[in-house]
This record gives structure tokens, sequence and C-alpha cells, in this order.
């Protein structure tokens, strides 16, 4: 241990203060008490260390200033972002229940305060609680009221406005005890990604707790509590409270503590949460101190030492984890392993750099029953899979026979190196960029007045609204109409090889009704929906409603036999083009809408060229519904209107993570700003005979491509799509893509519309990918078809499929006069006359 020697100017020696790290290579110290326990001083001083520099400086914050608190919580959100919540002012009082923010992203040495608006019942008064931050979720647990300690927990979506905060229901499962001065980290690695981790705390009895326990969000909205496992009863921790802890990858480090007998020596406990063993070393003793975690150095400010109780110090300590951990060859490892990877990574804020899986990796499988990432913890007796840490780096893996191939990654060795790495997207500085998703607009130096007067006025701009964050609503009424489609069309191996004209079995009115709830729902959402991985993103279906079912069955579904699949896991994204060309558009627009319906915050579907009035009237849906309904198309009451008029309300583009964007067609010439899409007004019928620069952008969206290789630049015809050549829809060139993506700071385009041989396929150096799921596209082309599975580390593994050879035929409608007006746009590689590029270049 190395007591560091600081410069500048200096805070006052206090405890109860909090310490918190944020990415500009400073720790934030706030709040406290100076002073000795018996004549101790409230503060709201704000000051800043330099990790590097080791100077201290004090912060001149404006705004509305929280007052003086001391055991309080603070916790660090995305991009240099500090919120405050609850403490004690001394005399017996408690702060307010504000929710307070400190933005620090203007100038070093400055930081504005702002009360975050919040609306309805709040946690209430309380110290010695905490609070975490699991994206985009704030979770408040614990504390004191002032009258007892408590077990409550409460969580507030931070990009979802208006903002208010929701108490997790725990009649009905286990939880910790109550308790305060307890710890809480969050995991960001291995089986407990995600979690929070609360250790410790002193209960209402007043004894010293030693228990751990995993706070989890189902993707469902459930949340609920897990007790960690321990392997044995040798070496478990010893009870404490006022201490603070830390996750280094996979570890959990509790640092300091006491317990009711002031002068007892308690040593640095560390919880692996892969082996569930706790281990134990020599190490500080503080209590009510601040900590965090640098590379492989834990830094220690404030707080107590058992020599002097009374009497806070402002010494700053840091403990070097290979030295403590020397003993132990496998955690000396495992520290070293930890600190390699974050040393690598582009994002400081978030873990760490790529590790490819191992061929056998069952992380791989997208359909993956593992206990122990379900749950959380490993269990004791469960060997540690083969994970590797994090990051947006992007890659993408295609699942072969015999095989895996990792793009960027670990190769096959017994198949041949002939897939070029995916290259990493960089954005102007070089590095992939994350925007941050933040209570407040950017901070300029200049600004400062301006956002003080926001401030005052109660403006507090809202958060992006991600649509996979709100609770979907999973009726368990089985008479439910969209209960009755999914049950019925839901059965990938009772219709893998469905004939063509098979009876319909819903009327139309069931379908209408079904459209009707559909289209309240997609109504309420956004022209630019906003998800999170993890994501399948499926490309073209075209009626290949055999496809769809193969890809369920192989890969997983969203719910499997009444009850829920994979949607635990994994949202569906859907880019469009449902229906025409296939025989079996009845069967995937209503599966599609039912799950829609089902899940609705969790099935997204965006609008493709052909969900468009005038052009699946003479491409097939308009048939089969003749057809197999018996309706009339023309009537403004069949179904194949009302499925139209549903088709006008569809989204027509989704940002995930403020990365990726992905839509149907491309960016044609038309689309420089997401804005430009936000602001297109529903319903939206699209216009063929353009006039406007609106009418262009639809189209543009909808129908442009990529041109044929990465060295084709700038805006072309697209003469296959436009062959009467009037110039609006368009070809366009990695340049256009690069440019779009550096002006809205995003690392990916990925779009559908485009027959691949291959299933997916890369553009503008790996920057824009195209999926089409659609296998043996109109019978003519044998092409592969893809669903791309994107991990919550940015990975992009392909999973294929391939045109079956026990299919019946008629999958594809053979109607001569549809394929002399427009023929089906043929593979990418047969527009390529050179054959310069294919999927895997």
């Amino acid at each position: 241990m190395e007591k560091l020697e600081a410069l500048g100017t200096m805070p006052q020696a206090r405890f109860g203060h909090t310490i918190t790290f944020i990415t500009k290579g400073k720790a934030i110290l706030f709040g406290g008490a100076t002073g000795d326990t018996g004549r101790f001083s409230i503060t709201g001083e704000t000051y800043s260390f330099d990790v590097q520099t080791r100077i201290w400086k004090k912060i001149d914050t404006t705004g509305a200033q929280p007052s003086p608190r001391a055991a309080h919580a603070a916790v660090a959100v995305e991009i240099n972002q500090i919120v405050v919540y609850g403490g004690a002012t001394g005399g017996g009082s408690l702060a307010s229940d504000d929710l307070y923010l400190l933005d620090l992203r203007g100038s070093d040495d400055t930081g504005l305060w702002t009360i975050v608006p919040v609306v309805g019942q709040t946690p209430g008064r309380r110290y010695g609680h905490t609070i975490t931050y699991t994206k985009p979720y704030l979770v408040v647990f614990g504390g004191n009221t002032g009258q007892e300690p408590v077990n409550d927990c409460w969580y507030l979506n931070v990009e979802k406005s208006p903002f208010n905060w929701s108490k997790i229901d725990g009649s009905k499962q286990e939880n910790p005890r109550v308790r305060v001065y307890h710890s809480a980290s969050l995991c960001q690695q291995g089986s407990a990604n995600g979690m929070v981790v609360i250790f410790g705390g002193r209960s209402n009895d007043q004894s010293a707790l030693s228990d751990t326990w995993g706070l989890r969000r189902h993707r469902d909205g459930r949340w609920d509590w897990v007790r960690a496992p321990s392997k044995g009863d040798k070496d478990q921790p010893t009870g404490r409270y006022q201490h603070s802890s830390a996750f280094l990858g996979k570890l959990l480090l509790i640092i300091g503590g006491r317990t009711n007998n002031v002068g007892e020596h308690l040593g640095m406990e560390v919880y692996d949460t892969e082996t569930s063993e706790w281990l134990r070393f020599n190490s500080i003793q503080r209590f009510r101190h601040g900590s965090w975690i640098v590379d492989n150095s834990v830094y220690v400010y404030g707080g107590f030492e058992l020599e002097s109780p009374n009497i806070p110090t402002d010494q700053i300590t840091r403990i070097n984890l290979l030295k403590i951990f020397q003993s132990n060859s496998d955690l000396t490892n495992k520290v070293i392993q930890y600190t390699n990877n974050s040393n690598n990574s582009t994002l400081p804020s978030q873990p760490h750099s790529p590790i490819s899986p191992s061929l056998n990796d069952s992380s791989t499988n997208a359909n993956s029953n593992n206990s122990s990432i379900r749950s959380g913890f490993s269990t004791p007796n469960t060997s540690p899979s083969i994970q590797g840490p994090v990051s947006p780096v992007l890659m993408a893996q295609q699942q072969m026979p015999g095989g895996s191939y990792t793009m960027g990654g670990i190769q096959n060795p017994n198949k041949p190196n002939n897939l070029a790495p995916m290259k990493q997207t960089t954005l102007g500085g070089g590095q992939i960029q994350s925007k941050p998703l933040t209570f407040l607009p950017a901070l300029q130096a200049d600004e400062t007045n301006k956002m003080s007067d926001m401030k005052k006025k109660g403006k507090v701009n809202n958060m992006i609204n991600y649509s996979n964050n709100g609770i979907y609503k999973n009726p368990t009424d089985t008479s439910a109409i969209h209960h009755q489609f999914i049950q019925h069309l839901l059965q990938p191996k009772m219709f893998i090889n469905l004939p063509e004209n098979v009876i319909f079995r819903f009327t139309s009115q069931q379908i209408i009704e079904l459209c009707d709830k559909a289209e309240d729902i997609i109504r309420q959402q956004p022209m630019v929906l906003r998800v999170r991985a993890p994501l399948k993103i499926f490309g073209d279906i075209h009626g290949q409603y055999s496809d769809l079912m193969r890809f369920f069955d192989l890969w997983g579904s969203p719910c499997e036999n009444g009850q829920d699949g994979d949607i635990e896991s994994f949202d569906y994204l859907f880019l469009g083009d449902f229906v025409d060309r296939g025989s079996h558009s009845l069967e995937t627009i209503c599966l599609l809408l039912a799950l829609k319906v089902k899940y609705p915050n969790q099935i997204h579907l965006i609008r493709g060229n052909h969900e468009d009035k005038w052009i699946n009237n003479g491409f097939g849906f308009s048939d089969e519904c003749n057809h197999r309904l018996g309706e009339d198309p023309s009537d403004d009451d069949s179904v194949f209107n009302r499925v139209n008029r549903l088709f006008e309300w569809l989204p027509l583009a989704t940002i995930i993570e403020d990365k990726i964007i992905c839509l149907h067609g491309g960016i044609g010439s038309s689309l420089h700003y997401i804005h430009e899409i936000e602001n297109l007004q529903r319903p939206l019928e699209v216009i063929h005979e353009v006039n406007t620069p609106d009418q262009q952008l639809v189209v543009d969206i909808l129908w442009s491509d990529p041109t044929e290789s990465d060295q084709e630049l700038g805006i072309h015809p697209n003469s296959i799509r436009d062959p009467v050549g009037s110039g609006n829809i368009v070809k366009f060139g990695p340049d256009r893509v690069n440019q779009f993506l550096q002006t809205n700071n995003l690392s990916m385009i990925i779009r559908a519309h485009e027959c691949v041989m291959d299933g997916f396929e890369r553009f503008a150096g790996g920057k824009l990918i195209t999926v089409f799921s659609a296998t043996d596209y109109c019978g003519r082309h044998k092409n592969a078809g893809a669903v791309l599975i994107l991990r919550n580390n940015f990975e992009i593994i392909p999973k294929l499929i391939y045109p079956s050879e026990a299919a019946q035929q008629h999958y594809w409608i053979e109607d001569d006069e549809a394929l002399k007006k427009r023929p089906p746009t043929p593979p990418r590689w047969v527009n390529n006359n050179n054959n310069i590029r294919k999927s895997y270049d």
C-alpha cells in the first residue's frame, strides 16, 4: 500500500462523503462531514482529484446546488455526469428526496448542478443507502429513513421522460434483509453481467451482515433478487458495514469497513462471481471512506482509520492488487487479464476489448439455455465458460457446419483463412464514439448561464426513449385475438414446409381486429425507434413464412408453446418487406403483428418498399388476399386495404444505442440527418412521382442501394430499380456512408432490400451490412438467408439457412405479368460484372 502525496487545493479530512471516478481520469469528491465525530460539520463542497497528476482542484459549481450532506449516495452516469441522492444534513435532519445531476462536461474546473424533474412518488428521504447505474436505470436500495433501516428498492429510467421512480415489488420473492451502510456495485462481465451486487451492511438489530445479493432485471421488465452462492464454508466473508466495494472484471472487492467492535481487523474480501469463492487478504483498515479502481490499483480516500476512529483522515492510499494477491497466482492472472483488456478499450466507461469465443462456446448460440447466465451468478460446481471481455468494436461471426468463423478474431484452423477482418469503425478522432445518453444537452463553456436559466424554469430535455426499456404487457388471456394467431401460426416444426394455397384459418374480421390492436401500438411509437442490444435483426422475408419458421426452429423464437421463448434474451427487429413475392404473406404479416401486440416494446417492425399499396397491389399480396380470403382487394373494408393503412404508420428507421442505424433501403442522396426522418409525418403514403424533398427522402430510405463496390464513390443512377430513368432511385457510394455516419456520430448502417448470396454482405469497409432473410429469392438464385445476432458487446453473428432440399415447390408466386413489370432484383454479385466483391471481402 502506498500513501500518495497529493498537491493542489486540498479538501479537509472528512468522512461520509462520496468520491466517484469519471471518464476524464478524475475522481469527484462531494459532501461529507469534517471535524471529529463529536464536533463535525456537514459540507456541500465539490472537488476533483486527477489520478495522473495527483492534483486536487475545487470545482466551481453553479445551478441548483444540493444542500450540504453526508451519508448520501452518488454514481456516475454516462460521460462525465454524476447523480446524487439523499443523505443526512446534521442535527437529526435528512436531505430532501430530490435527485441532483452534476454535469462536468464543460471545462475541467466548472460544473452545473440541476434538479432532475421527477413526477410521482420517490424513494423518500434516507441516508446510508446506495445508488447504482445499470444502464439505463438508476437503482436505489436500502438505507435508513430516519425512523428505521429499510430494504426497499427503487429504479428510475434516465432515458424515458417524464422521469419517475418505480418501486420493485418484492412480495413474491426472497429479499435481502433491511440494512444501512451496505455497499452496491455493478458487475459488467461474466455470468453476473448487468447485476447490481450488494454486500453487508448493518441490520435493524445492529448486527453486521455478511450476505451478498444480486439484483437483475429481466427483459420483460421484472426485477428479482438472487442470493450469491458460496463454495463451501471456508473463508466466508466477515460481516461489516461502512465499507466500500468495486468490481474488477468478474471480481467483487470489499474494501475496509467495521464491525460493532471498532478495533476488529478486517481484510479485503474478494468474491469471484464465476467460481463462487471468497478469498481474504490483508489490506487497508478504513471505514466511512470512499474508493475507486484504476487499472490494477484501488484508491481509498478519507474516512476513519482503526488507530483514530474519531478523527477522519485526508490521506489517499493506493493499493496495488498484484502485490496483495501475489500469493494467489490464479487471482493475479485474472487481474492482469482484466487490466490489459481495460487498457485496450477504446471506451473507458465500458468493458473491455473483444476476445472471440471458443469454437464450442455456448455463448455463441443465440438459443442457449445456460443456467448460470440466466441466474446471473455461476453455481459453485459450474466451470466458468470461456467468455471474452466486451467492447463496442463491431465484428461478424458466421456459424457454419463444422465450426465458426470470427471476422477479426480467432479463425477455425480447419477452414481456409479467407475471411478478411472487419475493420474497427472510426469516427473523427479514430475511436468508436458512443453518443452519451444524458439528462442534459452537451454543455458548452459559454452556455452555463443559459443552462442555469433552463434549470430555473424546470426545463430538462427529454431523454431518448428506448423502446425495449419499457415493461411490455404480456396478456395471459388465451382468448385474446393475438394469442389465437400466435398459438396457430407460431409452430416452427409443423409449418417448415407449408404448401401453397393452404386454407387460411382466420377470417377477414379477425385479421382486421388484429390490425386494429397492432396499429394502436405502432401509432404511439416514434418514426425512429430507439432500441438496445442484444437483438436479432431480420432482412426481407417476402412472404417466405416457411423460412421464418426455419429461423425460429434453428435459432430460437420469441414465444414457444404459449410461453416466453428467447424474448427474455433478445429483442427482434424486422427491416421490412414482410409481404409480396412469396406465397404466404398472410401468415407472415399476421404472425409478426400478433407478436407485436404481445411484445410491443421488444418486437420492432420498420417499413420496407413493399409495405406500400402501390407496390403490393401488383406483386402478390393483393392476389393472395383475393384468392385465400375471397375478398375484393379494391374494397375499402378489405384486409388488403386495412393492412396497408397500418403500413402507413410503420417507423422508417431504428437506432441501436446511438451506434447503429437500421433501415430498409439506404441513405440515397437526400438523407443527411436523423432528425429528417423524425420530422416526417404519418400516416405516410409513398409518392413515386417525386415532387418534394420529403417525398424524395422517403424514396431514398425505402429504395436506394449501395454502389457495386467500395471503389465506386458518389451517387449513381439505379437502372435496375429505375428502368424508366426518373432519377428518383439511386445508388450511394462508401463516401456517402462515411459522411452520414460521421455527421450523425454513428458507427454502422444495417439495411435489407437486396438479395445477397450469403444472406449478408458488407460494404464501405464493413460500415454497412446488408441482410436478406428469404432463401432462393423468387425461386431463381439459390441464395442463403440470414439473421444477424447482435450481442450486448456489439459483436454481430450471422446465422444462416439455405434453400431447403425438402421444400415443396411454389413457395414463390409465379406471375408472368408481375415478373415482367418488375423482375426480382438480382443478387449483388450478379450485378457486379467483375465479381469484385462478395460477402466475405
